[in-house]
Order: structure tokens, then C-alpha cells, then sequence
């Protein structure tokens, strides 16, 4: 590789360091992530989503697990959250209802938030955002109302700062998140329909001023019609990465 600028240099040291973080995608939003001391994070694990390989389908194969991030009530997202974080001893990070509703439902290792608080769980520094969308569950065939939705701002010594968008329409903070947390790499949903498309997921990219774009919320379901080509096409030019992965596939 050839350097012709401090800009070349400070992108090689960046791509070093995120060559140490490992992404496994599990289908839709659920994620695991091991970044670079070893931390095991889990995203949104709705393991019975139809792309999650059955290999990884059950919570005892991601063990051991340090933290899951849930962003919201929505079964897609909710889904295997009780199962795993009994199976794994781990602490659910989650906003402050849908924390109550677990907590009501016997989980015990809840760290609810709210948008806006930082709190450290498992040496990783965790941000709550704001993602516009809803956030509910049907229980007993009501609708239980658990606090709307939320991203994640996620730190680490030696990792790159990571944004987890949750499910999310384009909104003008995304701004203020990449002026405070200068984050690097994004966790955007493309799907369409419930969550941004590809266009306005490409708007958000650039907002956040990331270098790297990973897809999630997408292809689960017909209607999820947004596809990480479609992203690569409206990103074309901007020099911001798009990392497709296969359902299963981890990038090192």
C-alpha cells in the first residue's frame, strides 16, 4: 500500500484497529460483536429470525456473552432476549420500560437507561440515542407500550467508536451524534417500510461522517425491500464502506 498523505496514514491506522473487532451478523438486527479486548456484546437477539443459520440459533451457542443491547420492544427485536441473558448471566442495556416489563417478567440482571445517560457495562462505555420509531409488545393480546425505541453509542479503549441505530427513520440529530461521538463505524437498518431505505440511509452515513456503513434490518421479511447494493449505489463516490455480510458470516 502506497501513502501519499497524513490522510492515508491515519486511515491505515483506523482500518488496523477495526481489523481486531469481530462482527458476526445473525440476521435482522441481531449482531455479535467481540471487539478488541475481547468483550462479547449481542444486539437485538431475536435468534428465530429466518435468516439466523441453526448453528447459531440457540443462546448457548454465543456463549459467553458480556452485555446484550435490546433497542426496543418490537418481537423482531425483543425476540430470545429473556433466553439468552439467562443462559449467559449477561445484563440487558435497554430503555428504562422496556427494562420494567423484563424485570416484571423475572429477568434480573436489567440496566435500564435513558436516552441521553451513559453507564459502563463491561468495560464499554454505553451511550443511549434516539431513534424515531415505536416500541411495543403484544402481551395477553394487549398492546403494552415499552418506552419507543433507541441506538446505542458504543466505547472502547483501542475500538472504534460504533453507532447501533436500532430501528430508525433519517432524523436531523444523527448530526448531533456525529458532533459529540464522532463515530466511526454505523449500524443503519435499510430495509425500508418500517425502518430508512437505502436513500436516507446513505444521508445518514454522511451525516454521521462514518467510514464504514454496516446493513442490518434487511431481507428478513417481502416487505424489507432495501438491499446493501442499493446502499452501495447511493453511497457511490463518498468513500464510505459498506460491509455486507451473510447471515453467519463474521468480518475480522
Amino acid at each position: 500500500m502506497n501513502f501519499n498523505s497524513e490522510t492515508d496514514t491515519l486511515t491505515f491506522s483506523i482500518l488496523a484497529v477495526m481489523a481486531s473487532l469481530q462482527i458476526t451478523w445473525l440476521g435482522h438486527s441481531a449482531f455479535l460483536l467481540q471487539t478488541p479486548t475481547g468483550t462479547r456484546i449481542l444486539t437485538d437477539p431475536w435468534l428465530g429470525n429466518p435468516a439466523c443459520p441453526p448453528h447459531l440459533s440457540t443462546p448457548e451457542a454465543l456463549l459467553p456473552l458480556d452485555v446484550i443491547l435490546l433497542s426496543h420492544g418490537h418481537e423482531d427485536h425483543l425476540g430470545d432476549t429473556m433466553r439468552v441473558a439467562r443462559a449467559a448471566g449477561a445484563p440487558v442495556v435497554c430503555p428504562f420500560e422496556t427494562g420494567q416489563y423484563l424485570t416484571m417478567k423475572g429477568l434480573r440482571q436489567v440496566r435500564d437507561m435513558g436516552k441521553g445517560g451513559t453507564q459502563t457495562v463491561a468495560d464499554v462505555r454505553i451511550t443511549m440515542t434516539d431513534a424515531v420509531h415505536s416500541g411495543s409488545v403484544l402481551d395477553d393480546g394487549a398492546i403494552v407500550y415499552l418506552g419507543g425505541a433507541a441506538g446505542f453509542v458504543l466505547r472502547q479503549a483501542d475500538m472504534p467508536t460504533i453507532y447501533f441505530a436500532g430501528d430508525t427513520a433519517l432524523f436531523g440529530d444523527m448530526k448531533i451524534i456525529a458532533d459529540v461521538y464522532r463515530p466511526e463505524i454505523a449500524f443503519l437498518p435499510i430495509g425500508d417500510h418500517y425502518t430508512m431505505g437505502p436513500d436516507t440511509a446513505a444521508i445518514a452515513a454522511k451525516w454521521l461522517g462514518v467510514r464504514q456503513v454496516v446493513p442490518m434490518h434487511w431481507g428478513t421479511f417481502p416487505l424489507l425491500t432495501g438491499t446493501p447494493t442499493a446502499l452501495k449505489a447511493e453511497l457511490a463516490g463518498t468513500g464510505i464502506d459498506v460491509l455486507e455480510l451473510e447471515p453467519g458470516q463474521t468480518a475480522d
